[in-house]
């Protein structure tokens, strides 16, 4: 080959390209993003609107269906689904993956602006962005005290802490939790109102105008300008207690005649908790593209700088810090990728029986690998799970195609030939079959690299990093190997005999290989002998194998023991937070008491878990190295444990976050339909019959308890007789009910606070509190100029009853989605008896079941791994074809790729191993590795008979003489992914069945190919005879 004779005639540029990749290796590894996962774009928008006080029914009709009717008709929307909750609306809008966001977020912002102005008064301006899966905290802090009260600590927090993590480039958002705002409160006293003949709209009003700056424009003077400005702002909270509200006969009325104003706190309406103590937690939330780990670490910087401002007896606590888990994994990975590589290179020392070979063709590795990094930083990727898994998963391919070069340089050295002639015709004799060996594995990768999806977004820079990679080592094979063989001579290759211990050992495992060869010999002839035996066998294994796969349990994703486990509940419907905080501290107890369990964070009313019933606690457990049972073992006992506690609905004790499959429960089914009692009941069945299928757990359906609702019907007749509108009762209950910031205050510092209007807590408890109500009327008392003042039960008629905790929908219907988790079995067979559960339930009309969650993810993603298998296969036929020059030899090398299944599915059932996306990729790279054995014996094979040997011969002298590299690269192979399949690192347990897979596959398809392949090319070589025979026979008449 030129490049090799280019290499070895100029062995100073050989080595300064080395050393070219080496230098842009290590500079590009200086300024490589790390990441956990490739930032890919998912085409999502979300829309969030909150509407104070409104129910979920009134939130449904009034907001989530009017912009769902004018978000559906954008183009490119795949699916919308919504959640209406009490005060507060959710859209989410998915678009088709070829949509580029930003186009996405402008469509809905184009399309929400022009039905704005439909929404009443009292909905907030909807809030559009783009969804971000980082948007999780990647820091959270826990502040508590034992000298300042939760409103000083509060305060501090907002004003210091919370600007302090703005200013950190690469946060989004910072989000207080639990915090105890200040705010001027104005308790309005109703009796007061009705003795006084005040309306609550004029005291809102008044509020509303009175505390405010305005320009007035300005006066000159002799070319002097001087503003004007109308000082009307409030300086101190008590000022607003002689502020006029209203004139009477009797004079004035003011303010604190009928409320009191109150500097004080708004009501808490969201709680944190650190290992049971109340505390104030502050979450760091990174932008969309931004860097995890640097975002931690300059939010580090910021923490050391506020440790040195902390007021006493305040103390900081770290609850959770994202990157640990990311640096634990990248480090495991990195720990693989050295283990595995100086387990390759010992498999070559031990192979070749030499240091100077064991050094050529180790060198391999550390060039390949900074080459690759090279092309990483190129191609603008990270260094993620996905290219890390790709380089530790690369160490057996790299190492390959240099073992094989060295290998056949070193056999033509033993035949006397000079170590450069050696060099440049080991080279030049094996390079056609290196050469398809590499673009076999080139051809598989591409495809994994193109597959539709977002998982197929997720493995583009893993397809590319390999191929990357193993295009990289056939570089460096073909330019150091030979290069470095014929200038370096190795005195062991010309047969002199080791006299050390060392030395002795390695030509004694020499000669067992050459026994290993003979034994091969005489395997072979048989084979050749009994072809139609041999291809039984071969065939029954098969069957068999896919036998043992009805065995193996199928999911998306592994869960990863990263030790941290989310436990969700929900109290009653309606609890108040108090309450729900109460059982917190019951369940934190019982958590803190394992022994396994560092530290607990709880939180109420945030995030994913919406209400004051709803909680959530962050259990972080010792690192898996420091502690007996599994996270899968705490989490059945805890689940066990918990569901004993009176009062609450355990909804979840999982793993606290699911890398790929982003956290949500494995088990996913919507029922949709128009009718919330009639999907009741069907989610009442699937529910029912859920419970009787082995392995769920944590079923929950998101149509919630009905929660307590007071209905006020007006008496229209009578409230028009009064002058009253059900828009002005309602504005009227509205600040009275739900509270009302009406205004804001400025203190000394420029800090604004909120000015808020409402009943005190004692006036608005029961429904007799609210029939009492004084409502000013529209009918004027001509004595005393005031409205005359009635109570809301003179015009409504009151009664409680119950109402929907949340509406779901999904594609413009409403939907109950009911979901679990899986204790024992793979999501992938529960899936199979939750579809016969749906198929023996008869729908009505207009009702339907959608699978989603895991096992709709899996589904797709094995239709995307499908057709990049089957691409990856034509590819490799074409590939062969063309290097062959055959229709046929292809189809003989390709028989390994069935029979490398065998040790697949062995391999996975052995392990206790799934059937998932990471073994399924897995898979799709055995394609390119097991045709590597073919090939070599193949070319061999065609080499000597189109010298003129007779075939048996030629196939017995391949088998011989390839068995050595064969034996070599698989077991290069074997032991590089070795420390991978064991899975002892931190998350391993996600990575480990692709290792699992490949190793399993690897071995059997070299066992199998060994034996099976030259049995396959002497039937179509006879295939072949016949045919040529055949045509002469035709052409001679």
């Amino acid at each position: 080959m030129w490049l090799t004779r280019v290499s070895i005639n100029n062995p100073v540029f050989a080595a300064m390209m080395m050393f070219a990749l080496m230098v842009l290796g290590l500079f590009s590894w200086k300024d490589i993003g790390v990441e956990e996962f490739p930032n890919v774009e998912f085409p999502f928008v979300i829309i969030n609107t909150n509407y104070i006080g409104a129910s979920p029914e009134v939130v449904e009709s009034d907001v989530t269906r009017k912009i769902e009717d004018a978000v559906n008709t954008i183009a490119g929307v795949k699916r919308v689904f919504s959640t209406s909750y009490e005060g507060r609306s959710f859209v989410a809008i998915e678009f088709f993956l070829n949509v580029p966001v930003n186009v996405a977020v402008q469509d809905v912002r184009d399309k929400i602006a022009l039905i704005k102005n439909e929404f009443r008064d009292e909905v907030d301006d909807p809030i559009i962005e783009r969804y971000n899966p980082g948007a999780v905290p990647v820091l959270s802090l826990a502040f508590t005290s034992t000298t300042l009260t939760p409103r000083e600590v509060s305060t501090w927090i907002e004003q210091k802490v919370k600007k302090r993590f703005q200013t950190v480039s690469g946060v989004g958002k910072v989000e207080v939790i639990g915090a105890v705002k200040r705010e001027i409160r104005v308790f309005i006293r109703p009796e007061r109102l009705r003795a006084y003949g005040v309306g609550v709209d004029q005291v809102v009003q008044m509020l509303r105008t009175e505390n405010q700056e305005l320009p007035a424009g300005s006066l000159t003077l002799n070319n002097v300008e001087q503003i004007v400005q109308i000082k009307g702002r409030i300086a101190n909270p008590k000022d607003f207690r002689r502020l006029i509200v209203a004139q009477r006969a009797a004079g004035p009325v003011y303010l604190e005649q009928v409320a009191d104003v109150v500097d004080g706190e708004q009501e808490l309406v969201s709680s944190a908790m650190i290992n049971g103590e109340r505390a104030v937690s502050v979450d760091v939330i990174k932008s969309s593209g931004a860097n995890t780990i640097d975002v931690v670490d300059k939010s580090h910087e910021v923490m050391e700088e506020l440790l040195k401002e902390i007021p006493a007896g305040v103390k900081m606590i770290e609850v959770a810090d994202s990157s640990k888990s990311i640096r634990a994994s990248l480090i495991d990975v990195q720990k693989t990728l050295v283990e595995g590589a100086l387990l390759a290179i010992l498999i070559v020392f031990l192979f070749l029986g030499s240091w100077r070979s064991t050094v050529i063709t180790g060198l391999t590795l550390p060039i390949s690998l900074l080459g690759t990094l090279f092309a990483v930083y190129f191609f603008g990727f990270t260094l993620n799970l996905m290219t890390l898994m790709a380089l530790s998963l690369c160490i057996g391919l790299l190492i390959d195609d240099a073992i094989v070069v060295r290998e056949n340089i070193v056999r033509h050295a033993a035949m006397g030939k000079d170590h450069r002639t050696a060099a440049l015709e080991g080279t030049r004799e094996i390079g056609l079959a290196v050469l398809a060996t590499t673009l076999a594995i080139v051809a598989v990768f591409l495809p994994v690299a193109f597959m539709g999806g977002i998982i197929g977004r997720f493995f583009y820079q893993f397809g590319v990093t390999v191929s990357s990679a193993v295009l990289l080592s056939m570089f460096v094979s073909f330019t150091l190997d030979p290069m470095l063989s014929s200038v370096w001579p190795d005195p062991d290759v010309h047969g002199r005999k080791k006299t050390s211990w060392l030395g002795r050992k390695l030509d004694a495992f020499s000669d067992w290989l050459e026994r290993l060869g003979e034994l091969y010999q005489t395997i072979i002839s048989w084979a050749l002998r009994h072809r139609m035996a041999t291809m039984g066998i071969a065939l029954a294994s098969l069957f068999g194998a896919f036998a043992l796969a009805k065995n193996i349990g199928g999911e998306f994703v592994p869960e990863p023991d990263l030790s941290e486990i989310g436990v969700k509940f929900q109290t009653p419907a309606g609890s108040s937070l108090e309450y729900t905080q109460q059982k917190v501290l019951q369940v934190d107890a019982i958590i803190r008491q394992y022994p396994e369990v560092l530290a607990s964070y709880a939180t109420i009313n945030t995030g994913m878990n919406v209400g004051k019933d709803h909680a959530g606690i962050r259990v972080k457990l010792k690192p898996k190295s420091q502690r007996q049972r599994s996270q899968k073992e705490l989490t059945s006992d805890m689940r066990k444990r918990l569901a004993l506690v009176a009062g609450i609905s355990l909804t979840s004790v999982a793993a606290a976050k699911e890398a790929v499959s982003g956290g949500l429960k494995p088990i996913m089914l919507s029922v949709q339909g128009e009718d919330l009692d009639e999907l009741r009941k069907i989610s009442d069945q699937i529910v029912a019959g859920m419970h009787k299928i082995h392995g769920l757990v944590d079923i929950e359906t998101s149509l919630l308890a009905p929660k307590p609702t007071v209905a006020v019907n007006v008496n229209r007749e009578q409230a028009a007789d009064l002058g009253l509108s059900i828009g002005k009762l309602g504005a009227t209950l509205r600040p009275l009910l739900a509270g009302d910031d009406v205004t804001t205050w400025q203190d000394a510092r420029g800090e604004n606070y909120d000015v808020n209007v409402q009943l005190p807590r004692s006036e608005r408890q029961t429904v007799n509190d609210l029939g009492n109500l004084p409502i000013a009327s529209g009918v004027m008392n001509p004595a005393t100029g005031a409205p005359n003042m009635i109570t809301l039960g003179q015009v409504v008629q009151i009664s409680e009853t119950k109402g929907a905790a949340q509406i779901n929908r999904r594609n413009l219907f409403r939907e109950v989605m009911i979901q679990a988790n899986v204790e024992g079995r793979p999501a992938g067979d529960i899936g199979v008896d939750i579809k016969q559960l749906q198929d023996s339930i008869k729908l009505p009309p207009g009702y339907r079941f959608q699978t989603e969650g895991q096992n709709k993810d899996m589904a797709e993603s094995i239709g995307y791994a499908g057709s990049a298998l089957l691409l990856a296969v034509i590819f490799i036929y074409m590939l062969l074809g063309s290097q062959f020059n055959s229709f046929l030899h292809p189809v003989s090398i390709m028989t390994s790729l069935p029979l490398s299944m065998i040790g697949v599915f062995a391999a996975l059932f052995l392990f206790g191993s799934t059937l998932n996306i990471f073994s399924i990729i897995g898979i799709i790279m055995l394609m390119g590795l097991v045709t590597k054995n073919a090939i070599l014996i193949v070319d061999f094979i065609n080499v000597a008979v189109n010298n003129g040997q007779d075939r048996t011969a030629a196939i017995l002298a391949a088998g011989r003489t390839r068995l050595r590299p064969i034996l070599m690269t698989t077991a290069a192979m074997v032991m590089g992914m070795m420390p991978l399949a064991l899975g002892l690192g931190e998350g391993a347990e996600q990575r480990a069945p692709m290792a699992h897979a490949i190793i399993g596959g690897v071995v059997t398809s070299t066992l199998l190919t060994l034996i099976v392949v030259p049995v396959v090319y002497t039937y179509l070589d006879d295939l072949k005879q016949f045919t040529f025979r055949l045509f002469q026979r035709k052409h001679s008449k």
